[in-house]
């Protein structure tokens, strides 16, 4: 969520900013700034008040003392009036703070200075690409047609029990899962990040403070009755351990990691391009997190993308790294890299990474604070990435490294497969 006096004190800023999104309501911003002046002058005549009925409670105080009780009594009514105007006053601030928060939570985050304008992922910035496509036999399979031909995923199955979008993972299909979790898991936590273990259902509170509510919650599974929200991705819960805390600066960076299924609806998703693993509403993901000094934050941006990249290469992947025009990023993050492995298959790039900062958007909301060498308290900076999702990595490592003698493991997860080739 955006701070207000930096609004108002940037208003050209937030628009220019606002406008490298596409952001269709420009409008808020001048009605934000209108609604915050409202506020601030009631809040001003509200302490005027306060200031004066603290006078006169003084004054009667002493005319008590001293024993002119009748001068008191004359005090006291002639503050009934100042009590009435008061709670007038207190009522006009809350409804002015009402009206401003239900304002300022409709806007994006501002996107960071290198952040281009654009509305497609075709206008995303290409920063770099590894490696070469993978070269396939004659009568290379896309990923939906091995899974079947090897009996490891059913997408018939998971419909049967479910609906779309749920596979049930056999034999090697599931040890292959397993295998990446634990790989991912091992290698975020040789990189200083504390593996957690975390709810996989959460509150608005915690749907709010990381920006899923109220921008997401169609998206979102929704348990009604308990008002509980299927998570999306670990960074809803795991950031959310740090809402309401004020952290030493010595703290800084808290960096944790996590495993979790990943529960998205997708409403509207549909097509040749969502086929197979291409998109789900339940998958698992390794999710890193990382709480940082605002000073910091986008040289751990850059750490975290070549983290993740350094996964990519293990694995034998052919990758690319792009940074997200305005429009393509999401509602809270400020800059986005996204890593997409080819699918030589398919001919064909697949996103199986978000790394993003979302400076002081999150952690306002989450009340997330840190107090300084001063002893002065600011927000810190939050940060995410998947590291990663598992679905089209799956998908890339079944199609990529199809042979003759049956899909090779990549060379780093056999020790975790116990197995070389899926036949």
């Amino acid at each position: 969520m955006l701070q207000v006096s930096y609004i108002r004190e940037n208003r050209e800023k937030v628009l220019e900013r606002l406008s490298v999104r596409n952001f269709k309501q420009p409008e808020l911003v001048d009605e934000i700034i209108r609604i915050d002046e409202e506020r601030r002058q009631v809040q001003t005549s509200l302490d005027s008040l306060s200031a004066i009925a603290n006078a006169s409670a003084k004054q009667i105080g002493e005319l008590m003392r001293a024993g002119n009780k009748e001068a008191a009594e004359l005090l006291k009514a002639e503050t009934s009036a100042g009590k009435e105007q008061h709670k007038k006053l207190s009522d006009q601030l809350s409804d002015a703070e009402l009206k401003l928060y239900n304002l300022i939570v409709q806007l994006p985050n501002l996107p960071h200075d290198l952040v281009k304008a654009g509305s497609t992922p075709e206008e995303n910035e290409i920063v770099l690409e590894h490696g070469n496509p993978a070269e396939l036999p004659t009568g290379a399979l896309p990923h939906w047609e091995l899974t079947a031909k090897y009996d490891i995923i059913d997408f018939e199955l998971g419909t049967k029990i479910t609906g779309a979008g749920f596979p049930v993972y056999k034999g090697k299909g599931a040890r292959l899962q397993r295998a990446l979790i634990n790989f991912f898991l091992d290698h975020a936590t040789d990189a200083g990040y504390r593996e957690m273990q975390v709810p996989h259902l959460v509150n608005e509170a915690s749907g709010f403070g990381t920006g899923q509510l109220p921008d997401k919650e169609g998206q979102m599974y929704h348990a009604g009755i308990d008002n509980l929200y299927l998570i999306p991705t670990a960074e809803v819960p795991v950031t959310n351990l740090y809402r309401d805390v004020i952290l030493k600066e010595e703290e800084l960076p808290i960096k944790n990691t996590a495993y979790t299924p990943c529960f998205r609806r997708e409403a509207g998703s549909y097509g040749a391009h969502v086929r197979g693993l291409n998109r789900l509403h339940q998958f698992d993901k390794v999710e890193v997190v990382q709480v940082v000094h605002p000073d910091k934050s986008y040289q751990v941006l850059e750490e975290m993308s070549a983290y993740v990249q350094s996964l990519l290469k293990e694995l034998g992947l052919h990758y690319r790294v792009l940074r997200l025009c305005g429009g393509d990023m999401g509602f809270t993050s400020a800059m986005t890299y996204d890593m997409e492995v080819w699918s030589a298959a398919q001919q064909r790039w697949l996103e199986v990474s978000s790394v993003s900062n979302f400076e002081t958007y999150q952690s306002n909301r989450l009340k997330l604070r840190f107090k300084n060498a001063t002893g002065k308290t600011q927000f810190a900076h939050t940060l995410n990435g998947s590291a990663l999702a598992l679905p089209r990595i799956v998908a890339a490592i079944l199609e990529n490294n199809q042979t003759e003698n049956g899909i090779k493991i990549p060379e780093a997860l056999v020790r975790y497969t116990g197995f070389e080739y899926i036949d």
